[in-house]
């Protein structure tokens, strides 16, 4: 099968996914926004993927997306989303290529990109299990990372995003979207990153304005 067909076979599988999450939540599936995981995977990809109608695409490297972005810069109404960890050190890169960075942490880092100069929408990032190799403000912090960010005139605020420890089950990640949405709502926020490929039908119905997927489109990723 080429390429092109098999693409669009798994994008169509996974937007039947979201719409039939979506009525089981009672919810519109337009208010979900699907980004397209595209990290180890080369340019090519995202233009397929943008040939077949994807517009938002999720990058986790700076360096790595770098490297694709002339190959991809002509592409009108692509929006690039770095979903990965941000060190404060690359925050002046980050803001040249990506216009949504999902993963802001600390008020350093807001600082840092405000003062790039350019305007970007922005998520937080909240960290709500004990992994150590997970990133993302506390949720007892939150409250004074929003009123940094809403601080930095170039930071539109958006919203949560979040990270849940890695389960073939579902619904283990449950606890995690649900406690996202609690503190969304708690701060006034109406968008919500939650969901990849394996559970983002329980975070549409915990909620999720935005899912992350990746595996579901375009396989698994070969290990660099």
């Amino acid at each position: 099968m080429a390429p092109e067909r098999h693409l669009a076979e798994k994008l169509a599988a996974v937007r039947d996914r979201i719409a039939r999450a979506a009525e089981q939540a009672d919810r519109d599936p337009a208010g979900i926004l699907l980004i397209a995981v595209t990290k180890v995977f080369p340019a090519t990809v995202i233009r397929d993927a943008y040939a077949l109608g994807v517009r938002d695409f999720g990058e986790n490297y700076v360096q790595e997306f770098e490297q694709k972005f002339p190959e991809v810069s002509d592409l009108a109404g692509a929006r690039f989303h770095l979903i990965g960890h941000l060190q404060s050190n690359k925050s002046k890169k980050a803001a040249d290529l990506f216009q949504v960075i999902q993963t802001v942490d600390s008020a350093r880092l807001a600082h840092r990109l405000q003062e790039s100069g350019r305007p970007l929408d922005v998520m937080l990032e909240v960290k709500l299990s004990g992994e150590e190799a997970k990133s993302g403000v506390a949720p007892d912090e939150l409250g004074e990372l929003i009123t940094a960010v809403r601080a930095c005139s170039n930071l539109r605020l958006l919203g949560l995003m979040t990270m849940p420890p890695w389960s073939d089950d579902p619904e283990a990640s449950r606890p995690y979207f649900r406690a996202l949405r609690l503190l969304a709502q708690q701060h006034a926020l109406s968008q919500l990153s939650m969901g990849m490929s394996h559970d983002f039908e329980t975070a549409i119905e915990e909620g999720a304005t935005c899912i992350r997927v990746g595996t579901a489109l375009f396989g698994r990723r070969k290990k660099q």
